[in-house]
């Protein structure tokens, strides 16, 4: 009988889902989980690199992962294998939910980057959220939706996004 990676002590599933269909599924270090906030430390989980031009996510890099059960983003710290700090990738998701060693995140698309200086605060996606139709599905998940990159381009411009992680 073969063991799962998060059937293991300290280990747990994070299981992306857009548009109704997982998007990736990997496995990470539970660092904590206070009841509304859960932590996560994993490898770079893409094949390969991935270059967006203002930062590339690669082999080596790790990910501290932030979700809330009562927020609608998730704050992703990532450094590199030789531990320098690259940023802070946020995607705008519905509040995470937790089952035993799986964590469910939805991405509602949009995002934020924030480089490691604070000096590049950028929205990302804003096309493909406009493209997905949950203004007219769904406009209070929507309008959430919006007031979260709102708040966390706030918390990034004025240097707090370190202390909502603290």
């Amino acid at each position: 009988m073969s063991v799962k990676s998060a059937d293991l002590p300290g280990q747990l599933d994070v299981v992306l889902v857009k548009a109704g269909r997982t998007k990736i599924r990997y496995t990470g270090e539970l660092v904590t989980d206070d009841g509304t906030r859960v932590a996560v430390r994993a490898p770079w989980a893409g094949s390969g690199v991935r270059d967006f031009g203002f930062v590339r996510f690669e082999p080596g890099d790790v990910f501290t992962e932030y979700y809330w059960r009562d927020r609608w983003y998730a704050v992703k710290e990532v450094r590199s294998a030789t531990g320098a700090l690259k940023g802070w990738y946020c995607d705008i998701t519905r509040p995470a939910s937790r089952s035993g060693q799986e964590l469910v995140v939805e991405d509602l698309d949009l995002d934020l980057w924030v480089s490691a200086d604070g000096t590049d605060v950028r929205r990302l996606d804003e096309d493909e959220f406009a493209d997905s139709g949950l203004t007219e599905t769904d406009p209070e998940a929507a309008t959430a939706a919006r007031s979260a990159l709102d708040e966390l381009e706030s918390l990034a411009r004025g240097g707090g996004l370190t202390a909502l992680l603290a």
